[in-house]
């Protein structure tokens, strides 16, 4: 393993070392005074000490890291009497007091070090050009530095809100995607079982089949799940219209497909994609439909995805999959418009990158989908 000075993430970066610059002070006192072997020694001992606080300091933050600045100011106080130049530290004491906790909190630790260096040097009888600038130099790097620390604690406070919605938000995406994956499957499931279930005794062929479809449509149920978890993608409107024709047929619905070839964004795609799954999904389960529309196109201001049904849902309220419908649409600037005429016909509508934030009803004034489906014949 690597040995550190600072910790890998630091928004620091090597400035640290740089301030290690201000040592000269320390030394530079024995060096124009002259000093013994033993003294010298003593210096060293003395930095060697600093050293191990000043980047063991890096590593710390709130109450840990208060012996660290306490052992600052004892170098100060117990090496001042000697050398004047170990005022410093003090000064790197209050460097390290914005990382101590709330700006409140670090604000009365620097005005105690600077009380202690003001009392230090008059006690001492340092001369003023000795000491009274190490207090102004701790309120310009202290105060600073407290600042920079709240803004950097807030900025992680803000990374971790983010990141708390980013996994909500990934955790209703799956509840969604696993919504409607099971959902749906299991719906066709459950018809496909009862309709073999029927022809047992009289198409023991026709029941098989549809056992091997059961077992078929499982499978593929599984591995949707699993991409679900993983970060589901629809495979396209055109496979999910067969699904949905699977499904339509087994439950004894008629499905009337009007859906003309588009090229759309995967995104918008998806979209529908899910859109189209879920509506088939409450055909089958709630409406106790004989017919079903769906109708794809686009003009020149949005695409859209109508499903009508000629069942019983039309005086309904919405439910989960109606909701989970808007909010698929919501993520590409689409909406649903749901409405009732004996069935029930839910349109969507996703705006074109050439008309973002097309509303429903005003494109519906415009567009060829307001009496598309009476035209076609299909009850809505």
């Amino acid at each position: 393993m690597r040995f550190r000075l600072l910790p890998k993430d630091s928004p620091l970066g090597w400035t640290p070392y740089f301030w290690l610059v201000y040592l000269g002070f320390f030394l530079v006192n024995p060096w124009f005074r002259g000093t013994t072997t033993l003294g010298w020694f003593g210096h060293a001992v003395a930095v060697a000490v600093f050293l191990v606080l000043y980047f063991r300091g890096y590593w710390l933050s709130g109450a840990a890291l208060l012996p660290i600045v306490a052992g600052m100011v004892a170098m100060g106080l117990v090496l001042t009497p000697f050398n004047a130049g170990a005022m410093v530290f003090f000064v790197y004491a209050a460097g390290f007091v914005g990382e101590t906790g709330p700006p409140q909190t670090a604000v009365r630790w620097l005005a105690l070090i600077v009380v202690i260096a003001m009392v230090q040097g008059y006690w001492l009888q340092l001369p003023i050009m000795a000491y009274v600038p190490v207090l102004f130099v701790s309120v310009i790097v202290g105060g600073p530095n407290i600042y920079f620390a709240e803004a950097r604690r807030a900025g992680r406070r803000l990374r971790e809100v983010e990141q708390e919605r980013a996994r909500a938000a990934e955790r209703e995406r799956i509840a969604r995607d696993l919504h409607d994956v099971v959902g749906h499957t299991l719906s066709l499931i459950v018809l496909k079982s009862e309709l073999a279930s029927k022809l047992a005794a009289r198409d023991p062929d026709r029941a098989l089949r549809e056992i091997r479809d059961v077992e078929r449509i499982s499978r593929e149920a599984l591995a949707e799940v699993r991409a679900a978890v993983q970060g589901y993608r629809a495979e396209g409107l055109a496979a999910e219209l067969t699904r949905a024709r699977a499904a339509l047929e087994a439950a004894g619905v008629a499905l009337e497909a009007e859906a003309t070839p588009l090229a759309l964004a995967p995104a918008t795609e998806q979209a529908l994609s899910l859109v189209l799954r879920e509506a088939v999904t409450n055909v089958v389960r709630h409406a106790r439909a004989s017919r079903c529309l769906v109708r794809l196109h686009e003009d020149d201001r949005a695409t859209w995805l109508e499903v009508a049904d000629d069942g019983v849902g039309g005086s309904a309220a919405e439910g989960t999959g109606t909701a989970a419908m808007r909010a698929r649409l919501a993520e590409v600037g689409g909406s649903l418009d749901r409405s009732a005429h004996g069935g029930m016909r839910l349109r969507a509508c996703v705006p074109r990158p050439s008309a973002p934030g097309a509303p429903v009803g005003s494109v519906a004034a415009a567009g060829p989908a307001a009496g598309a489906a009476s035209a076609s014949g299909a009850p809505v």
